[in-house]
C-alpha cells in the first residue's frame, strides 16, 4: 500500500519522535512551479500543461494552477459563468418544456405559431447558454479526441437544427412528418439537455473547488513572515518568500518556525505535533534540526535556514497532495482508452438507429428514427466514464489530507480495497496529537 500517514493541519498523527528529528522527505513530489510564471494543468489530464489559464484541448475543462496559492481567490470564474448561463436561461427552458408537453391542450396559439415561439425562446439557450459545449465539441473533433462534449454537441445540435428547419420551412418535409397541424419539433430536448448539463457542470466545479481546501489549509500552517537578522545585528520582519538559504532568523516564544533549518543559538521546546502527532514538545539546542511550521513554545531561538520555498518539508507535503489528486488510477487509464472508441461506436449506433427506424419502423418512420437517433447520442454521453473516477480521486485525496492521511498516488487508493491487514509502527501514529483526560482508575 503506497500511502503515507504524514499529517497535515486538522488531525495530526504520530511518527517516531527524536530530539533531533530527521524526518524523511517525500521523494515523489516534483519541485513547485515558479511563481513568476504559473503553470496550469487539466484536473482530468495532468499531462496537459501550459503557462497561463485556458482550456484543456482533450476534454475542454478549464485549466487550474498546478499548485494553488494561499491567497488565491475563492471565486471560480468558470463556475460563475456557468451559473449565470444556467439561471438566466432556466425560466426559458421551463416555458419551452411546458409548451412542448401541454401547448396543444392549452390551445393558446396555433401549433405552427407555437413552433415559432419555441424557436425564439430556445435561441438564447442554445446559442448562448450552450455555446461552451459546442466549442468543446468542435475542439474534440479538431484534436481528434472524441469525448462527452462530442455527443452532447451532436445530440443537441441535431435536435435544434432539425426543429429550426421544421419551423422555418415545413414544406420540405414529407406529409408523414406532420403531427397536430405542424411538423414535430424538439426544441425542448435541446433546451433541457443544455440546462441539465450546465447544472452538472456547476456541481462538478463546486466539488473541484472544495478539493483544494486541504491544500490551502496546509499552506496556511506556515507563518506569513520571518524575523531576519542582518549582518550588522539589526532585525526586520520580511515575507516568507524573501527568506534565502543561509539567512539567520530569530524565532521568539509562541512563534512558528518559518522554514527548515538548524539551531545556532538558544534552547527551547518545539511542538512538532503538526508533523509527528506527538503531544509533548521536543527539546531543541544548538545543532538540532528545526522543521518549518512547527511551534516554538517557551524559549527564544536563532536558526540558520537550510531549506526554503518548495524544498521545505511542508511544501513537499503540499506538492505530494496536489500530485496525488491529479494522478491516474488504473481504472481511469482504462476509461480514457475506452472513451474515444465509445464515442465513435455511439455515433455509429445512432446512424444505424436512424436508418433502421426510417426503413423498417412504423409510420411516421423517419420521425421516430430521428427522435431515437438523437436519444442515442444524448443518453450514451460518457460523462460518468470520463469524470466519475478522477472526481472520486480528487475528493478522496482531499478528504484524506484533512484527516491526516496522505496517498502517494491514485493507484494506492484503488489498491486499498485489497488491503486486509494494517501494520502501524507505534500507537502514536493513530493519535490526534492532543491528549485529553479520559477517566480516573483507583488502584
Amino acid at each position: 500500500m503506497h500511502s503515507h500517514s504524514t499529517p497535515p493541519a486538522a488531525a495530526p498523527h504520530g511518527q517516531h519522535r527524536h530530539h533531533s528529528p530527521q524526518v524523511p522527505r517525500p521523494s515523489a513530489a516534483p519541485p513547485a512551479p515558479p511563481t513568476a510564471d504559473t503553470v496550469y494543468t487539466c484536473p482530468m489530464h495532468p499531462e496537459v500543461r501550459q503557462s497561463g489559464p485556458g482550456h484543456c484541448p482533450k476534454c475542454g475543462m478549464a485549466l487550474e494552477p498546478v499548485l494553488p496559492s494561499l491567497d488565491a481567490a475563492d471565486d471560480n470564474p468558470e463556475l460563475r459563468d456557468f451559473s449565470r448561463r444556467f439561471w438566466w436561461t432556466l425560466p426559458l427552458t421551463m416555458v419551452v418544456t411546458t409548451l412542448a408537453m401541454a401547448g396543444h391542450r392549452l390551445g393558446w396559439v396555433g401549433m405552427a405559431t407555437q413552433s415559432g415561439v419555441e424557436l425564439v425562446l430556445t435561441l438564447p439557450i442554445v446559442l448562448w447558454a450552450g455555446a461552451p459545449f459546442f466549442v468543446r465539441g468542435w475542439q474534440s473533433v479538431v484534436q481528434r479526441s472524441p469525448n462527452m462534449w462530442t455527443l452532447i454537441s451532436l445530440g443537441t445540435g441535431a435536435a435544434f437544427l432539425y426543429s429550426v428547419v421544421a419551423t422555418v420551412a415545413p414544406g420540405v418535409f414529407p406529409a408523414s412528418f406532420q403531427s397536430m397541424g405542424r411538423v414535430g419539433v424538439y426544441f425542448e430536448a435541446a433546451a433541457v439537455i443544455i440546462s441539465l448539463t450546465l447544472l452538472g457542470q456547476m456541481l462538478e466545479l463546486k466539488a473541484r473547488s472544495q478539493t483544494s481546501a486541504a491544500i490551502q489549509s496546509l499552506l496556511g500552517l506556515a507563518p506569513k513572515t520571518a524575523r531576519r537578522i542582518a549582518a550588522d545585528g539589526s532585525e526586520e520582519d520580511v515575507p516568507l518568500a524573501h527568506v534565502h538559504e543561509g539567512d539567520l532568523l530569530r524565532v521568539r516564544p509562541g512563534e512558528k518556525v518559518p522554514v527548515d533549518g538548524v539551531v545556532v543559538e538558544g534552547s527551547s521546546a518545539v511542538d512538532e505535533s503538526m508533523l509527528t502527532g506527538e503531544p509533548l514538545p521536543v527539546s531543541k539546542r544548538t545543532g538540532d534540526k528545526l522543521i518549518g511550521a512547527t511551534l516554538n513554545t517557551s524559549g527564544a531561538l536563532v536558526m540558520r535556514s537550510e531549506l526554503v520555498g518548495a524544498a521545505t518539508m511542508l511544501s513537499q507535503i503540499v506538492q505530494l497532495v496536489a500530485q496525488a489528486q491529479r494522478s491516474r488510477a488504473p481504472m481511469q487509464r482504462m476509461a480514457d482508452r475506452v472513451a474515444g472508441w465509445f464515442v465513435l461506436a455511439v455515433v455509429g449506433v445512432s446512424v444505424l438507429t436512424l436508418l433502421g427506424w426510417g426503413l423498417f419502423g412504423p409510420e411516421p418512420r423517419w420521425v421516430y428514427g430521428l427522435i431515437n437517433a438523437v436519444a442515442v447520442l444524448i443518453i450514451a454521453c460518457p460523462c460518468a466514464l470520463g469524470l466519475a473516477t478522477p472526481m472520486s480521486i480528487m475528493v478522496a485525496t482531499g478528504r484524506g489530507a484533512t484527516q491526516g492521511v496522505l496517498f502517494r498516488d491514485a493507484a494506492a487508493i484503488e489498491h486499498m480495497c485489497r488491503v486486509d491487514t494494517l501494520i502501524v509502527d507505534k500507537t502514536g501514529t493513530l493519535t490526534e496529537g492532543r491528549p485529553r483526560f479520559e477517566r480516573t482508575v483507583a488502584a
